[in-house]
């Protein structure tokens, strides 16, 4: 018998990122707050809505996706104690020299374009927000790779943002014209 062909059930994938977001306590609003904090000096009028929007167009690009179930599931599998011994006390201990975390999210912020390089280093080095809380090792759960998911996510959004106001400001200075 012939097996059946695998097919990716995009929906079932991302109803289960965002399963797993809320799960590990990221409330789109908190991340929100991170794009406005990375936005707010460059477009004052700027809305909590256009941030949460822009968050959720991130989050519906399949990249983005599996990006965050492939850091989540590391993560509980280190809360598990499933990892391989090197590796679980690197991404346990969130060990400072182990930048596949930051790699992982690099693809995420790699989807709207350089200034998301510039945005997420920023973001990263601050620790605003939820990144404090993510951040906290003193206890379970682990977040190594979702401390960093977070912040591109929100980097991703506010270049996105970027991009999209730049772009108004240039139709609107052709309609003056």
């Amino acid at each position: 018998m012939k097996a059946k062909p695998y097919s990716l059930d995009s929906e079932k994938v991302k109803a289960e990122t965002f399963r797993l977001l809320k799960e590990r306590g990221i409330d789109i609003r908190e991340v929100a707050e991170l794009v406005l904090f990375l936005q707010k000096d460059y477009f004052p009028d700027l809305t909590m809505q256009e941030c949460e929007q822009s968050i959720e167009r991130v989050l519906n690009k399949r990249e983005v996706q599996n990006a965050i179930l492939t850091g989540i599931q590391l993560d509980i599998l280190a809360e598990q104690n499933a990892l391989i011994p090197a590796l679980q006390e690197m991404i346990e201990h969130d060990e400072g020299l182990y930048g596949v975390d930051e790699i992982l999210a690099l693809s995420i912020v790699n989807v709207y374009g350089s200034i998301g390089f510039t945005n997420f280093g920023y973001i990263d080095k601050m620790k605003p927000g939820i990144l404090v809380k993510l951040n906290d090792k003193t206890d379970q759960p682990i977040h190594t790779f979702l401390d960093d998911i977070v912040g591109a996510i929100a980097a991703a959004a506010s270049s996105r943002i970027a991009h999209r106001k730049q772009e108004e400001r240039e139709t609107q200075t052709t309609d003056d014209i």
